[in-house]
């Protein structure tokens, strides 16, 4: 199994070579055939629809080459066998196990990592369970009613996605045992905000940090334990731990409970262990949260695939390397027609940007192509009475990720001319489908749609645990099979550690340079 720079692949120049001078029609090639036969299953029932795509028979012919010479499907094995994948810190790549094992049991000095993983599920959902059942109660003896994730980054940016996106649904379902809240950003009044929402008296803490070092969470954990102590109550009473066993955090008497993560399953891939287990438990139960594991779970298993025509995940990425690298689109916009899925978009950025925004490859030499592109979105149909006017008539083709549903999560709708609301939502994402696809001719250049901007489409009947879980995995697989092709590790995020480091100089006013000390001036710091 080889590592290889893209720009060093036999495939790389066919690409090249096949993208000079390279049109796609597609007013005349999107028709009902295409739309009918460039379709491909994905799990919990959810299929992947390229018919709208810049990618001919050809195309995919090159891409599936692309995929064989980059030994994509080896790699992903690899990786599920628990070879060290993540070269930057040395480390291998576990997330996809913390859902359920798709390759050979992961032994390290002895211990059954995998293993480690469920025990520590069963453990969390036990945990919830016992809440849901009255035997944790708050210091006062009162029942939780408000779960509230202090995190940031991926501590908190895939859990309250994943919590918003299943809000309707339990409710529906009369599913939901407890709210939910978060508390990420360092500024005050982030957690001002949500402490003064809540009843301090019924509400249980999660504080989610891997090291147990983490500023911005650590000087949030301060600020709640502050409130509490204020409002009479214990504070130990009031909050668990999401951390690694060899965290300040771990088996400490500050907490309710501790419950383990490691350094295996990184913070933007770690929705899936505890970080967002724990809180998706206490929300709405530990089955749904296991119903979730499974869409993901059997995710996995179809992304290992070899044909490119079969494996939507590896699809998907590829068309993206041929738009990023070869039709040379700078950006993607993930668009989904759901408002449960408001903040999707908000958590495929971490996961994309900061795992392929790299400049350098595996090895840490730079390279010389194009890596992640930029992601951008909104729900469907604000979207389209802000940033649509750019993607449809603007000088840059930012090829489009959609995402929709036939029916509603709590079928609470009107009917209004002749419709209700949830087919008036399909309606406008098909009708963008076509417009952004083949555009309309018109005298006035000020009313004329270019067309010709490329788009996907993920749909399904209803948004549930299992085909929330199967979405997550499509686009953390994607992100993953992207940064196979371009050679880069897609784990590990030294971008984020310089402006942590600088800040640490400026809190203890040693700056060390006078633009730094100018700047923090302004904010007498």
């Amino acid at each position: 199994m080889q590592f290889l720079n893209f720009d060093k692949t036999n495939s790389f120049k066919k690409l090249s070579d096949y993208a000079n001078g390279y049109s796609f029609d597609f007013r005349s090639k999107l028709d009902a055939k295409r739309v009918s036969e460039c379709v491909i299953p994905m799990a919990a029932g959810l299929n992947y629809s390229w018919a709208a795509k810049a990618a001919d028979e050809q195309t995919v012919k090159l891409l599936q080459e692309l995929s064989n010479e980059q030994e994509i499907i080896a790699k992903y094995k690899a990786l599920l066998d628990g070879e060290v994948i993540n070269t930057g810190e040395k480390r291998k790549v576990l997330h996809q196990l913390s859902r359920g094992e798709q390759g050979k049991p992961v032994i390290e000095n002895g211990k059954n990592i995998g293993e480690f993983y469920r025990k520590e599920m069963e453990r969390f959902c036990r945990f919830a369970d016992d809440v849901h059942n009255g035997k944790f109660k708050g210091s006062s003896g009162n029942d939780f009613t408000t779960v509230i994730q202090i995190g940031i980054g991926g501590s908190d940016l895939g859990p309250r996605a994943l919590y918003l996106a299943l809000d309707n649904w339990a409710i529906a379902e009369g599913k939901k045992k407890l709210n939910a809240k978060f508390i990420s950003n360092v500024d005050p009044d982030d957690a001002s905000q949500i402490i003064s929402s809540c009843d301090l008296a019924k509400s249980l803490f999660i504080l989610v940090s891997k090291s147990g070092t983490t500023q911005e969470t650590l000087a949030n954990e301060l600020f709640v334990k502050d409130k509490l102590k204020k409002a009479g109550l214990d504070t130990s009473k009031h909050m668990i731990a999401v951390t690694s066993e060899t965290s300040p955090l771990a088996r400490n008497s500050a907490y309710l409970d501790s419950f383990y993560i490691d350094d295996y399953i990184g913070g933007r891939y770690s929705s899936s262990s505890a970080v967002g287990g724990c809180v998706l438990s206490l929300a709405f139960g530990s089955e749904v949260f296991k119903d979730f594991l499974k869409g993901a779970s059997e995710a996995d298993k179809l992304a290992l695939n070899d044909d490119i025509l079969k494996n939507a995940a590896l699809l998907d990425a590829l068309i993206g390397v041929w738009e990023r690298n070869f039709l040379k689109y700078p950006s993607t916009a993930v668009l989904p027609y759901s408002q449960a899925l408001s903040r999707f978009p908000a958590h495929l950025q971490q996961m994309d940007m900061e795992s392929n925004g790299k400049r350098v490859n595996r090895n840490g030499e730079p390279v010389s192509y194009s890596t992640g592109p930029v992601i951008l979105g909104e729900p469907g149909t604000n979207g389209q009475h802000s940033f649509y006017q750019l993607l449809h008539q603007g000088t840059d083709i930012i090829p489009l990720q959609f995402i929709g549903f036939t029916e509603s999560q709590k079928n609470d709708d009107v009917s209004v001319d002749n419709s209700v609301s949830q087919t008036k939502l399909a309606a406008n994402l098909t009708a963008q489908i076509v417009a952004f696809a083949k555009g309309k001719d018109s005298n006035d250049r000020n009313k004329e749609f270019p067309g010709g901007r490329p788009s996907s489409l993920i749909y399904g009947k209803r948004l549930t645990p299992a085909v929330l879980g199967s979405l997550l995995a499509h686009y953390e697989n994607k992100v993953m099979f992207q940064g196979f092709v371009w050679n880069v590790n897609s784990f590990d995020q030294e971008g984020v550690q310089l402006g942590k480091i600088l800040t640490k100089k400026v809190l203890s006013h040693d700056f060390g340079d006078s633009a730094l000390e100018a700047y923090s001036k302004l904010f007498k710091i």
